[in-house]
């Protein structure tokens, strides 16, 4: 039964041993549970989340439909400096928003005061090499760029090192006029290890690339937009709203079909053009495939809003 399941849930993960036989056990478990009818699956960043709620990252479901998930980093006193417990939590929230088919877009932010002021130097100042080059530092970073929904981030304050480059791993990037981006690890002895010399070249070019990381210098809103870093520039307390609006627009549009251009663009940004628009044609004709996609053209001949099926 469901009692007795979780019953047994509760003891594993209790029992005193280690992660990775628990998780063994916990598949076993489920392998026996399906013989009796169906369980959600659930991956392991579900189960690592299984027993507490997040302590540095609040999210809620925001938008007149509630389809748009809200995302905040919760480290005031630390100025969202990303530490490992926080990227952790993101990492398995973002997760788990992914696979929730009631969200149709994220949007991620931070405080008036600061988006992220950049990564957890105190947690990195004693690492030797060995440590960072063999182990997996900074792995869990890349589930925000890895996540099929489209991501926006909401930039308000400081963006800077591990900061900006969080906001550039997000789709589209909405600041507010007092917003200020920059990568000043060189100040520290060290470079950006998130992507920031690879975005920034990729976006803004390299000259732009070159300046920011060889002198952390800060750029401001207005620049940043110019450069094509930010898509638009707002008052600092309509950057959210705007952002969820926003939100609320893609996540009106058919979810099958915005993962479909998500990927086309994030080609455009990776490869070569060839390669882009073999990708593109690609997906645009898988797009012939789907009901959403023969609503989509009906409901347009007809003079009607479409109802997306999602299939």
């Amino acid at each position: 039964s469901s009692l007795y399941f979780c019953c047994n849930f509760i003891f594993i993960f209790n029992f005193p041993c280690s992660y990775f036989v628990q998780i063994s056990i916990l598949q076993a478990m489920f392998k026996l549970a399906s013989l009796a009818g169906p369980v959600r699956v659930i991956s392991r960043a579900s189960v690592r989340n299984f027993a507490a709620a997040p302590e540095m990252i609040k999210f809620e479901l925001v938008g007149e439909k509630k389809n748009v998930a809200l995302v905040t980093l919760n480290r005031p006193k630390a100025l969202n400096a990303l530490c490992g417990q926080l990227m952790s939590e993101l990492s398995d929230v973002f997760t788990q928003l992914d696979e929730n088919k009631s969200v149709g877009a994220i949007v991620l932010t931070g405080s008036d005061k600061a988006f992220a002021a950049g990564a957890d130097i105190k947690e990195m100042v004693d690492r030797p090499f060995h440590q960072v080059a063999g182990g997996r530092f900074l792995e869990e970073w890349t589930a925000i760029s890895d996540i099929r929904k489209p991501v926006i981030a909401a930039v308000n304050g400081f963006a800077l090192g591990g900061g900006c480059e969080l906001a550039m791993m997000c789709d589209i990037i909405y600041a507010g006029d007092k917003a200020q981006f920059g990568q000043p690890e060189i100040n520290i002895g060290t470079i950006p290890g998130a992507g920031g010399t690879q975005r920034w070249a990729r976006t803004a070019g390299k000259s732009v690339a070159m300046e920011m990381c060889l002198t952390g210098e800060r750029m401001g809103a207005q620049e940043a937009k110019e450069v094509g870093i930010v898509s638009k520039v707002f008052p600092a307390a309509e950057t959210v709203p705007a952002a969820i609006k926003l939100g609320e627009k893609i996540a009106a549009q058919s979810p099958l079909i915005v993962q479909m251009a998500k990927e086309a663009v994030n080609r455009a940004y990776e490869t070569t053009l060839r390669e882009g628009l073999n990708v593109e044609r690609r997906l645009f004709h898988s797009t012939f495939a789907t009901k959403d996609r023969k609503e989509g053209m009906t409901a347009f001949a007809e003079k009607r809003k479409p109802e997306w099926k999602g299939k």
